[in-house]
């Protein structure tokens, strides 16, 4: 048995800034991670490999360069997967490397092992070829992240049939793929393959991709990803799936049959908790498979929190950092990251990307805010221009009484970087006019705040006082 303040059970985002921060402020702590290597699907499955695929998927296809020069390049013929993710196995291993570094340099003791709940003080960590051990932390945190969920009666191979950690492992590029989820996972997937000129079908059972964001941008992903190729299948559900010769045989409830080479199923993530033990200290998963907590991610056994992808939506790498920090802020006590941001921003690295913050028009109406909208498109702006990108937006949504900033929502080339300024003004509760009078460096796609801004005020007035 060995005592620490602190146990933390996964060093995915949550956990290894959770572990970092307690151990900042002096707390003895250990981590327990039962995977080879660190840092969570974050780095090994998820979002850094997905995000570094979509940049390769960029540079293989000449993507961009073809609405920029009017040049068509094709991929390089005989183009294997290797080829294609070795940039990412190498930032993949830079990624873990600075993990283990941070804990190092924190005093962070970590074990390798599969950890269980022994009693709410105690977990057993238990590795291949060596006798459990016991580690007793006044606090625990839960930060094993999500999984994705598999139903039984999809014939997942991982040769055809992938899930979307196992796509990563593919062996081939295929000529065909059939995308089953229109959520943010399905999504990216569907517009990395088809940059890469794979004839991409896309099946989900509600209307509309993305249905969480501001209905506008969900419309123009779903035209601009049809643009490129992507054929949609929307409002259908899938009856039967099974191996065919040429690949994958899928039957939609509506009679429609897909023969794609590969198919992925992206229709959800659940909480990794298999073999914690949570029953021994009175824990339950809620009815979508994750652990509830509060407000400072404490569950209903106060010395026991959870944070990141094991307690659902958002699931987002950075707030997960956040919910960590806070979670052992508030167990310990530290003056310090009291809470997470009240606004959080929503990143969807698609084939062009997404980022949004704050209230969508869909949501005001349902709260009955009055509210009036400002747009300005890359088209008319000189960046977006340069930069190839003639369908991006940059929505704000913003109250008619005050002008108080509501909203923003962003589609195209580097919307999750541009989502920050706007998120600026609208935690410290600015108005439209912070975009007035603003100066931004020209030419930047930064500007169109203060053209989106311009155009809201000449809504608000009735008339256009500039084109965005």
């Amino acid at each position: 048995m060995q005592s620490f303040d602190l146990v933390v059970i996964g060093s995915g985002p949550a956990g290894e800034k959770a572990a970092a921060q307690a151990a900042y402020f002096g707390k003895r702590v250990a981590l327990v991670e039962s995977a080879a290597d660190p840092g969570g699907a974050c780095v090994n499955s998820g979002t850094i490999p997905s995000k570094i695929l979509r940049e390769s998927a960029l540079y293989f296809s000449g993507l961009k360069q073809r609405g920029l020069y009017g040049v068509d390049y094709s991929l390089r013929e005989g183009l294997t997967v290797k080829d294609f993710t070795h940039r990412k196995d190498v930032i993949v291993d830079l990624e873990r490397e600075k993990i283990r570094k941070n804990l190092t340099a924190h005093h962070v003791d970590v074990f390798a092992g599969t950890a269980s709940f022994e009693d709410a003080h105690t977990v057993a960590v238990t590795a291949a070829g060596r006798s459990p051990l016991q580690a007793r932390g006044e606090v625990i945190l839960i930060a094993t992240g999500s999984r994705p969920h598999r139903p039984p009666e999809i014939p997942f191979d991982d040769t055809f049939i992938f899930d979307s950690d196992t796509i990563l492992k593919m062996d081939r590029i295929p000529q065909s793929l059939a995308v089953v989820g229109g959520g943010v996972i399905g999504c990216e997937y569907a517009s990395i393959f088809t940059a890469l000129g794979v004839k991409v079908s896309l099946v989900d059972g509600r209307d509309r991709v993305l249905p969480f964001l501001d209905a506008e941008l969900s419309a123009l992903l779903q035209e601009r990803l049809a643009n490129l190729g992507v054929e949609f299948f929307l409002g259908e559900r899938m009856a039967q799936v099974e191996r065919s010769p040429n690949g994958v045989r899928l039957a939609l409830k509506s009679g429609k049959t897909l023969g794609p080479e590969a198919a992925l199923f992206a229709a959800g993530r659940r909480g990794t908790v298999d073999g914690l033990g949570l029953e021994k200290v009175g824990l339950a998963l809620n009815q979508r498979g994750y652990i509830d907590v509060n407000e400072s991610y404490q569950t209903s056994v106060p010395q026991i929190y959870a944070a990141g992808d094991v307690i659902g939506f958002p699931a987002l790498a950075s707030t997960s950092m956040e919910q960590g920090r806070v979670a052992v802020c508030h167990a310990f006590g530290f003056n310090y990251k009291q809470r997470v941001a009240s606004q959080l921003p929503m990143g969807v690295y698609t084939i062009p990307e997404l980022s949004a913050i704050g209230e969508s028009e869909q949501s005001c109406k349902e709260k009955g805010i009055e509210y009036e909208v400002g747009r300005a498109r890359y088209a008319n702006n000189a960046r977006g221009a340069m930069a190839g990108d003639t369908s991006g937006l940059v929505k704000l949504l913003f109250r008619r009484d005050d002008r108080r900033l509501l909203g923003v929502h962003i589609i195209g080339e580097s919307a999750t970087e541009l989502i920050h300024t706007g998120m600026m003004v609208l935690e410290v509760g600015g108005t439209l006019d912070r975009f007035i009078d603003f100066v931004f460096n020209f030419p930047t796609l930064s500007e169109m705040y203060k053209y989106a801004a311009y155009d809201g005020l000449g809504n608000l007035a009735g008339h256009k006082l500039r084109e965005g």
